[in-house]
């Protein structure tokens, strides 16, 4: 991608024509604007690197780089999830993952009880962020205990579909990041970024 604006001309269509040259200046014009919009980017992740080293060593800032110093986390996420949920005071791991809307939806009528699905009573973006972040997780932190959780459930014939175990994965890794940043227990397995010295 580095070089794409270099080898526009010698693109071919699949008959072997040249491209048409206002195809082509429209294809420059949109690397341009990725290429500043990447700048940008970049500019704000180093203002917020920047503020957050600047901060003080407790409270939701010192979450922040806890919670990001795990790999496959980020910034972005972190702030997201210490401002939105870590932070709070949550008496318990179930009012956790109740406050995000990681939690089953019973049914209850006399003597019958269902499982309707997931409550989606609690934060969207919070939930949403989980669901993505467990997805990245199993990516980054593929020798992790709760990685290793999700595989053993999955894996196989008689293997639980993927999409739903995500979702408990997602509740888990919540529970476990929030036991992080408020007692400091490490997840089992998890690795960790390496801090300048």
């Amino acid at each position: 991608m580095r070089k794409a604006t270099e080898r526009l001309d010698a693109l071919r269509t699949p008959d072997g024509q040249p491209v048409p040259p206002n195809t082509v200046d429209e294809l420059r014009r949109d690397m341009a604007r990725l290429a500043m919009i990447r700048e940008q980017i970049k500019a704000i992740e180093e203002a917020r690197l920047a503020r957050l080293e600047q901060a003080p060593p407790t409270g939701p800032h010192a979450m922040v780089r806890l919670i990001a110093s795990v790999i496959g986390i980020g910034v972005e996420t972190a702030d997201m999830l210490v401002q939105e949920v870590l932070s709070r005071n949550l008496r318990d791991r179930r009012a956790v993952a109740r406050y995000a809307g990681l939690t089953g939806a019973p049914d209850e009528s006399g003597s019958k009880r269902r499982e309707k699905g997931l409550a989606k009573g609690g934060n969207a973006r919070v939930r949403r962020g989980l669901i993505q972040l467990a997805w990245r997780f199993l990516r980054f932190q593929n020798d992790s205990a709760l990685a290793q959780w999700y595989r053993a459930r999955t894996e196989g014939p008689a293997g639980a579909r993927k999409t739903t175990m995500i979702v408990a994965l997602a509740r888990k890794l919540l529970i476990a990041l929030w036991r992080m940043a408020t007692i400091g227990e490490i997840p089992i397995g998890v690795t960790l970024r390496q801090q300048p010295a």
